[in-house]
């Protein structure tokens, strides 16, 4: 005898007794490289997506984030002629409009009083944490840079902005951001070039997966979650996927700390009209606070 559970109706049982069932996960056969930088906008608006992909499909592959040196210093020629990038100050209406576009907020201003000098210095920050501590530490922090950058207008090329972001994390901020100002720090950071140079990435974001074959796939620009998953199938030579389960918010809001509408939406197929009716029913009263910047939500934990 049973009760079924998709009916309600208890009776007699099937005829199968005994069903063998394999709870292994599948072996992680791709190498997924997603060669970004801490100041890159559209890696930036890449975030709710990429989060997602991660959560769902991530039991496929192991995940490499490398460095790819956007901005050394400013000089006298154009950084960027395509997009009107001649100097500091043009970064900030370009800035802007990403956001804008994607709905994760750029203010941007800073490029004009306060500029960003160079991304190599939380560059090398976040290779420093990577080696010394783990790679999820490391995208941390990678996290928190942008976060600080992009929607609270800190200059992440300043030693005491970068020191009070590792701090933050629970780590020694003076020890390693010292510590990335040294030629060994910036040789992993090269290291990191050279493996970009391999993957033949030229823009950012760009994420390659290759496959046991040595065959892959790069996708290049912040696209919509359904090419990231076209490209596994096309690595694993298969038509269909297994998605894990996503987490609850109260899950996720756990481990993130600080979302934006838009993230909370792209993860749970949610329409920004009622997102703030799914948070309230997601999670407990008084655990959170929703806050506004730039004409867009978002939540952080009290």
């Amino acid at each position: 005898m049973m009760c079924d559970l998709e009916t309600g109706i208890c009776g007699v049982a099937g005829e199968e007794e005994m069903e063998i069932i394999d709870f292994n996960q599948p072996k992680k056969t791709i190498e997924l490289y997603y060669v970004t930088d801490p100041i890159c906008s559209h890696c930036w608006a890449l975030e709710p997506v990429l989060r997602r992909f991660k959560v769902q499909y991530g039991h496929y592959f192991n995940v490499h984030v490398v460095m790819g040196g956007l901005l050394e210093k400013w000089g006298d020629g154009p950084v960027d002629p395509a997009n009107g990038i001649f100097g500091p100050a043009d970064v900030a209406g370009h800035w802007r409009e990403v956001g804008e576009y994607s709905r994760m907020p750029i203010d941007g201003s800073l490029m004009i009083n306060n500029p960003v000098q160079s991304s190599y210095p939380p560059s090398r920050v976040f290779k420093v944490i990577q080696k010394n501590h783990n790679e999820e530490l490391a995208y941390e922090f990678l996290r928190r840079a942008r976060e600080a950058l992009f929607a609270f207008n800190k200059n992440i090329s300043d030693k005491a902005v970068l020191t009070d972001i590792v701090t933050k994390l629970g780590l020694d901020g003076g020890t390693i951001v010292n510590e990335a100002d040294t030629q060994s720090s910036q040789q992993l950071l090269e290291e990191d070039f050279s493996l970009m140079r391999k993957l033949g990435v030229r823009g950012f974001p760009s994420i390659v997966m290759i496959n046991e074959e040595n065959k892959g796939v790069k996708i290049v620009g912040s696209r919509p979650l359904e090419s990231y998953i076209d490209a596994l199938k096309q690595v694993l030579n298969t038509e269909e996927l297994q998605p894990t389960q996503l987490p609850a918010l109260s899950q996720l809001f756990d481990q993130e700390k600080f979302l934006f509408s838009k993230e909370i939406e792209v993860m749970y197929d949610t329409e920004q009209s009622s997102i703030n009716t799914f948070i309230e029913k997601e999670l407990l009263q008084n655990s959170y606070d929703i806050k506004e910047l730039l004409g867009e939500s978002y939540i952080t934990k009290i």
